[in-house]
């Protein structure tokens, strides 16, 4: 007889009862299952099947869960190492590629006044004539009482022009024609009258100081 099956004894002996009265009667069904057996191999495997299946599946959960759990802060941390290495190599590049120019400006002195420049172009003419230095002394001295280096100064009663007050002041224009305003003619001029006429400077200092002219 299969299992779960409900015929049994009290069936049995129902059946002799009706057997014994003459009368034949159906045999009773029971619709009860019975619990499945322990004992029986058929239904051990099905269950060792279910807890192997069940303890495997916890298992896959478990290591999902944990290897998650800590994959997360190593997936974090190479995600914000791989941020900063990209932002390193940015910065890198933005600084080798940076190219910054510089525009030097030049500082605007003022120009020396032209008395400052008279004398040092006289004082580089006196050398070049292997004058001492008391030569351009004497010179400084003369043409200081003169004009005081003014290369426009004019004596409006004797006409004298010039740094060497030259008399009459064309007289320098064999020279430049830019007598009138160019110092540096007139100090040529003033050097070759010097030389020509008292031999040196200290020579027409020496007699201004007594002519009070030269």
């Amino acid at each position: 007889m299969p299992a779960g099956s409900c015929l049994g004894s009290d069936a049995g002996r129902a059946d002799g009862r009706a057997h014994a009265m003459g009368a034949v009667r159906p045999a009773s069904v029971c619709t009860r299952m019975r619990p499945p057996s322990a004992r029986d191999p058929t239904t051990r495997t099905d269950l060792d099947s279910f807890s192997v299946l069940r303890n495997t599946t916890v298992a896959v959960i478990a290591f999902s869960v944990i290897g998650g759990a800590s994959a997360t802060p190593a997936m974090a941390e190479q995600s914000t190492a791989d941020q900063g290495a990209q932002t390193r190599q940015g910065i890198h590049v933005a600084t080798w590629k940076m190219r910054v120019s510089v525009k030097a400006h030049k500082i605007q002195r003022a120009p020396a006044p032209t008395k400052t420049r008279s004398k040092a172009y006289a004082f580089r003419l006196v050398s070049r004539r292997a004058w001492p230095s008391t030569q351009f002394q004497c010179l400084d001295s003369l043409w200081t009482r003169e004009s005081n280096w003014n290369h426009r100064a004019y004596n409006s009663g004797s006409g004298a022009y010039g740094i060497p007050q030259a008399l009459p002041g064309s007289k320098m224009g064999y020279v430049a024609e830019d007598w009138r305003f160019n110092p540096q003619t007139q100090i040529r001029w003033g050097l070759r009258y010097i030389k020509g006429r008292y031999g040196s400077p200290c020579g027409a200092w020496g007699h201004f100081q007594s002519h009070n002219w030269y």
